[in-house]
């Protein structure tokens, strides 16, 4: 099980982390975005001097098969043996191709990650999932993986848009949601514009917390964890329809927009009182906007729901709530009830 560490010192707790994986070579993989903005925070660092740097595009569009060929085929040709040692240092895109480039390179080396988003630090850092994309088709290939630490410091939330920061902030609701009441409470009663970077960094831990006691519970999602899948069955269809577009969103807003649809179905379902929808509701409509879609739309979103991977037999599957904390895995929904549920994001 991968450690997460809240440093007191980036420094000290990075060398603590690196000494701790048996290594013969240090390889710092990122993206040109986070090579500009966050490596200068981390390169002077002792324990990294000598390391390797690989740096690839920056964007969704590089999650993908071709880029991960380029960060195995640099691996292997600057030596690279199963002792080397990976830090991804990025957002949710580099931790996930990143993780996987380390799961499968040697047949697996040791990584750590180190977060640079809000995203990433709650949610694509943590767990041990790993992955790309596929024709379009979010997080179709993949392992889970565990790094072996994962060194999460708010330090580099200095460096994000307000859009990156929203992106983040919709995973930490949905942990909410699945947490506790105060907690949600705390969430969707706090003002964004502009955060309070002290308080978000007491949020990141209690946000972390709640995926950390998951995961541990349930490592390869046979159950409990699914949880977590709070509103992205419907939030990947909408980030995937958005992709093929030409149009991408960032994940934690596609994730908000179905967060919307997921908790209407969680009320007409699972009896997810009104007044737990409507804030939760009201709030991500505020912040977030809506993205424009149609009802013309709806057979692409059901096409995309269909080839989630949580689906058995053809059937969609969803993660619906009863009330805050009260989770409902395994639930379905017909096409005529997430028509409804679209009809609501669009309408209110």
């Amino acid at each position: 099980m991968q450690q997460v560490v809240f440093p007191k010192s980036l420094s000290k707790d990075l060398a603590a982390a690196i000494a701790e994986c048996r290594h013969d070579r240090i390889f710092l993989l990122t993206d040109e975005n986070t090579s500009r903005h966050c490596l200068p925070l981390i390169e002077h660092i002792p324990s990294l001097k000598g390391a390797e740097r690989i740096v690839i595009g920056h964007g969704e569009e590089h999650k993908s098969a071709a880029t991960l060929t380029e960060i195995w085929q640099y691996l292997s040709r600057k030596g690279a043996t199963r002792h080397s040692l990976l830090i991804n240092l990025g957002g949710g895109m580099i931790t996930d191709i990143g993780g996987f480039a380390a799961a499968t390179f040697k047949r697996g080396i040791d990584f750590i990650n180190i977060p640079t988003t809000l995203l990433a630090m709650i949610d694509a850092a943590v767990g041990g999932k790993t992955g790309i994309n596929l024709d379009g088709l979010k997080n179709e290939v993949g392992a889970f993986c565990d790094a072996r630490f994962v060194i999460i410091d708010t330090v580099f939330l200095q460096t994000l848009d307000n859009g990156n920061l929203l992106s983040g902030y919709a995973e930490m609701i949905k942990h909410g949601l699945i947490g506790t009441r105060a907690q949600w409470a705390e969430l969707i009663g706090c003002e964004l514009a502009p955060p309070d970077l002290n308080m978000l960094r007491k949020m990141v831990r209690e946000s972390v917390e709640v995926k950390r006691s998951i995961v541990e519970k349930d490592p390869q999602e046979q159950g409990l964890r699914k949880a977590l899948n709070l509103g992205h069955t419907v939030g990947h269809a909408f980030e995937s329809f958005a992709m093929a577009a030409g149009k991408p969103i960032l994940h934690g807003y596609a994730v908000a927009y179905g967060l919307i649809c997921e908790l209407y179905l969680s009320a007409i379902k699972t009896g997810l009182p009104t007044e737990i929808l409507r804030p939760t509701v009201s709030f991500i409509r505020e912040n977030y906007g809506t993205m424009p879609i149609t009802c013309n739309d709806y057979p692409a979103l059901l096409s995309l729901m269909h080839h989630d991977k949580k689906n058995t037999s053809g059937t969609i599957n969803f993660t619906l709530l009863a009330n805050i904390g009260e989770i409902r895995i395994n639930q379905t929904a017909g096409e005529d009830e997430i028509r409804e549920a679209l009809d609501f994001y669009r309408e209110g």
